[in-house]
This record gives C-alpha cells, sequence and structure tokens, in this order.
C-alpha cells in the first residue's frame, strides 16, 4: 500500500453536516434559525470575564476545570469530582465511546437521534444499531429488543434533537431496568433546561442510584457559549475515572471555562430564556398548524415541521422559498427527515416572519 489506510469502518462515517449559509434576496435581513442558538446570546456577565481572560491568553488553563465543576456542582447539587467537563459534549460522548466501545461492539441509538451518535460508535470500530422510533419518539421497547450479548451503550438524547420529542423518566428508570448490568446508558441532556414537564428529570437521579448510567450537557444552548464549546457530564466515579485517563488535559480554555461559571451563575438570563421559549415554541406550533402543516410536540428550543410530498410544496420549496426571506431553517435529509424542516426558536420578530413565509408558501399557486 502506497499510503495510510484509515482504520475499517472509517470511511464509511457520513461526516456531519452543520446548517447552510443563506443567500437571502437583496436588502432582507437574515435569520439564522438552523442550528437551536439561542437569540439572546450569552449572558452579559459571561462576555464580560471572557474580555478579561484575554489579558492571560499565555497561560494553560487548569487541567481539570475545577471551577467550573465546582459552579456546575453548586447549581446542580452535585460532587465536583463526579464531573468532567469537555470541548462540547459532542468530546465526552466521543470520550465515552473510545473508552466503553470496541471493534465488533453494538451500540444502539434510535431512528432520529443525534448524528454524533453513530459518528462516534463507528470511529470507535463498533456497530451502530438504529432502533425505530413511535411518532418521532424514542421508544424503550424497541431499544430493549435489539440489545444482543454485543451491546456496550445505548445512546439516548432526552429531549431529543431534531424531533424536540422526549421521554418521561418513568420510561428512563424502565430503559435502565431492562438493560444489562454491563451496558452503558448516555443520557443527553443539552435540552433540559427548555423542558418544564413533572414527569422529566435530566437523569442525574439515575447517575447517583447506579453504577452504569452518565448524563451529559451543555452550554451551547440556553447559556449562549456554543463558540466557545463547552460541555459536561455527571457520571459514576469509576467512569469518570476511566475517562479521565484519555481526556486531553487542557481541553476547556480558561475563557471558556470562565465565562461558563458566569453563565451558570446568571440564573436570571436563564431563566428569561426559557419563558421566551416556551411563549413562542407554543405560538408557533399553534400558528403554523392553522396552516395544515404538521407539527410535532417539542419540549426544547426547537419545533419540526412537516411538509407534504405533492410537488410545489415540499420541505425542500418551502426551505428554497424562506431561504430567499432571509429566514433559514434546517432541513434534515441526514437525519432519515427529508420531508420535514427544523426551526430554532428565535426572536418574535423572527419568528412572525417565518409563520408569514410559510402562509405564503402555503398559500401561493
Amino acid at each position: 500500500m502506497s499510503r495510510p489506510v484509515p482504520n475499517p469502518g472509517i470511511l464509511d462515517i457520513a461526516p456531519y453536516t452543520p446548517g447552510k449559509r443563506p443567500v437571502p434576496e437583496p436588502g432582507r435581513k437574515v435569520f439564522k434559525l438552523s442550528a437551536n442558538e439561542t437569540p439572546f446570546g450569552p449572558s452579559p456577565k459571561a462576555i464580560e470575564v471572557y474580555k478579561q481572560a484575554a489579558a492571560h491568553l499565555e497561560d494553560y488553563p487548569e487541567g481539570t476545570s475545577r471551577v467550573l465543576r465546582e459552579a456546575i456542582g453548586r447549581a446542580f447539587g452535585l460532587d465536583p469530582n463526579r464531573i468532567i467537563c469537555g470541548a462540547g459534549s459532542d468530546e465526552i460522548l466521543n470520550l465515552l465511546a473510545h473508552t466503553y466501545l470496541r471493534h465488533g461492539d453494538e451500540a444502539i441509538s434510535t431512528t432520529h437521534g443525534f448524528l454524533v451518535y453513530p459518528i462516534a460508535t463507528k470511529a470507535s470500530g463498533a456497530i451502530n444499531v438504529v432502533a425505530p422510533e413511535t411518532n418521532f419518539t424514542a421508544d424503550v421497547d424497541a431499544i430493549l429488543k435489539l440489545v444482543s450479548p454485543r451491546t456496550k451503550l445505548v445512546w439516548l438524547a432526552n429531549p431529543n434533537n431534531p424531533t424536540g420529542t422526549y421521554l418521561p423518566f418513568d420510561e428512563i428508570k424502565r430503559l435502565r431496568a431492562g438493560l444489562p448490568l454491563h451496558v452503558l446508558l448516555v443520557l443527553d441532556a443539552a435540552y433540559s433546561d427548555y423542558v418544564s414537564r413533572n414527569d422529566y428529570e435530566l437523569g442525574i437521579e439515575l447517575v447517583a442510584t447506579t453504577d452504569n448510567t452518565v448524563m451529559t450537557h451543555t452550554f451551547s444552548k440556553i447559556h449562549g457559549l456554543a463558540a466557545l464549546r463547552v460541555g459536561w457530564m455527571f457520571g459514576p466515579a469509576h467512569i469518570v475515572d476511566a475517562v479521565n485517563r484519555t481526556r486531553g488535559p487542557f481541553n476547556v480554555s480558561t475563557p471558556a471555562m470562565l465565562a461558563a461559571v458566569a453563565a451558570i451563575e446568571d440564573t436570571a438570563h436563564v431563566q428569561m430564556s426559557k419563558a421566551h421559549t416556551e411563549k413562542w415554541r407554543g405560538w408557533l406550533t399553534e400558528e403554523i398548524g392553522k396552516l395544515d402543516l404538521k407539527v410535532t410536540p417539542s419540549v426544547a428550543n426547537f419545533v419540526l415541521i412537516h411538509f407534504p410530498l405533492e410537488k410545489g410544496r415540499t420541505s425542500a420549496d418551502a426551505d428554497a422559498f424562506l431561504t430567499k426571506r432571509g429566514l433559514v431553517l434546517r432541513a434534515l435529509n441526514n437525519y432519515g427527515l427529508p420531508h420535514a424542516l427544523r426551526m430554532s426558536i428565535g426572536t418574535e420578530e423572527a419568528n412572525r416572519l417565518v409563520v408569514d413565509g410559510l402562509r405564503d408558501f402555503v398559500a401561493r399557486k
């Protein structure tokens, strides 16, 4: 062989595809509603400490993200020693796959689960097994039916991206009880801050009471620090110890770490963002539904809009129509949802413009 060859399975991985860059009609203001970003940006307090950190960029970060782990511990009532921080929760998901999966193992995800799950699984040489969903929602029984002697890990986003659906805590507990003890259950709670359901729990209780469950979270969504790449995991001590052995020692930069501390402590900013999301999520679901377009009920900061198959009225047609108006939604072909668009909940102006745009799209001859 005349050149290096990737490990088996690497070239079978479909690369992650980010949202497109808009090309609107001249004079149109652009609203990027394709990446589930908060319309408010981060806390002003986070921006200020980020700027202050610029005075010491010559110094390496503290290698364990101690100040951030302690801030997370205070916010959630957790032991900081059972927390790992990473360059976004994506890094932590990949570290878990690298630590607990090997060639020939199997990991289970759901039909419309987050795209990083199969990427992390296949990059570790393992096999990605897909469990069917019911009404765009993870199905515990479908997952359990696919468990085999080779199953080592189950990925579950709760709430799920891109569908916005969730499983009640009783179902999560039933899933954990039905899995073999050696199978690691990874609960991805990236969108948990937006949920206001009495039957929901982001996973902390299950992690605290079992040896085979972890919960991951991110600062990219409600905290508005997506550009800084900060995530974290709460897990049993033995899993934290194992993952820390392969984690890079300076994987979270000092500016990112300090900004995340300020963000999590600014509870007023978080509450404002959550209240805005709840108000406009309900409004969008109702108004888009009036246009005879189905919207999957969501508990996150986005909605999933389904379009007919009729030529001229498809999701691709709607996407092109809205993009010309500067309204950028997310096409979902790579999620197995070719007839749907995902819309991040934006400012009042953006939300109203999308509904007006969809109304015009549906009404055109």
